[in-house]
């Protein structure tokens, strides 16, 4: 039983606001810890569920967050972000299921904290064909394309709510309950820690039954579909060859979903260039 935990860090125990989850902040080495710790109590779960193998993948900001040397000793981690995969590097059809750890809510959200979409410079809204999602469901359709299921979230209140509304029933660890984009009622780490290992342990178990939500498929072929912050970053965009432009909004139609997760990070990337 293989389990890819995939990990964000606006989620994370305790994190209200930029600062605590921007690398060179004075904030950020605290909040590394508190990450590694989310995560340890994840494997941990994984583990007491069933497990017998689980792949971390550091997904914010260079992917170069979790601290390897606290790190539960039988997980390994994927870092860094030039990998193909990025957020959800470790994907392939060897894996049985997904948990996603310190998750946030897309663009827009109401009582969110650090409400964003891959970047709050860049992309103000998402879809795949007609289906507005953030983060959780761009690394779940992707999941999706391997036949695997996301089977658990951590977060704050909306970002959870979020994720099953969209992929249907799961664990939830929720650590926080968001008052606004920067404040938060926060849990204690002792409290969270706790929290999020019961619910991997519940999530894995689920799985071996079968009890899971399905994955998570969109259909081929793949509409990708961003609405850019400025007019410039479109302008950029239209570099990619195949690139339809609306105002700021810019779409391309690829393949299947793992050719769109791709695709998604390029517009993103040139928009940024």
């Amino acid at each position: 039983m293989k389990i890819l935990i995939a990990t964000d860090m606006e989620g994370i125990t305790g994190v209200v606001n930029w600062d605590q989850v921007t690398p060179g902040h004075y904030e950020y080495p605290r909040f590394r810890k508190l990450m590694t710790q989310d995560v340890n109590a994840a494997i941990k779960g994984a583990y007491e569920g069933g497990a017998t193998e689980v792949v971390v993948a550091d997904g914010h900001w260079f992917g170069t967050n979790i601290l390897i040397e606290e790190l539960d000793a039988r997980a390994r981690l994927n870092s860094s972000t030039s990998a193909p995969h990025s957020m959800m590097q470790g994907i392939d059809e060897t894996v049985d299921g997904v948990i996603f750890v310190g998750y946030h809510a897309r663009q827009g959200s109401t009582n969110a904290v650090c409400d964003h979409t891959w970047s709050s410079k860049s992309v103000a809204n998402l879809w795949l064909n007609d289906i507005l999602v953030g983060e959780y469901g761009l690394n779940a359709a992707l999941a999706g394309y391997f036949g695997i299921p996301v089977i658990m979230v951590t977060g704050d209140q909306t970002a959870c709510a979020q994720t099953v509304e969209l992929l249907g029933e799961m664990e939830m660890a929720v650590v926080k309950q968001a008052t606004g984009r920067y404040s938060a009622e926060c849990l204690a780490p002792e409290v969270t820690q706790k929290l999020i290992a019961d619910c991997a342990k519940r999530a894995v178990q689920s799985l071996k039954r079968g009890d899971v939500t399905e994955p998570f498929i969109v259909d081929a072929p793949v509409l990708v579909t961003v609405d850019l912050m400025t007019s410039d970053m479109a302008d950029r965009a239209l570099r990619i060859p195949g690139i339809q432009r609306d105002g700021n909004r810019v779409s391309l139609e690829v393949p299947d979903m793992n050719v769109a997760y791709s695709a998604f990070r390029t517009i993103t990337g040139m928009a940024l260039s």
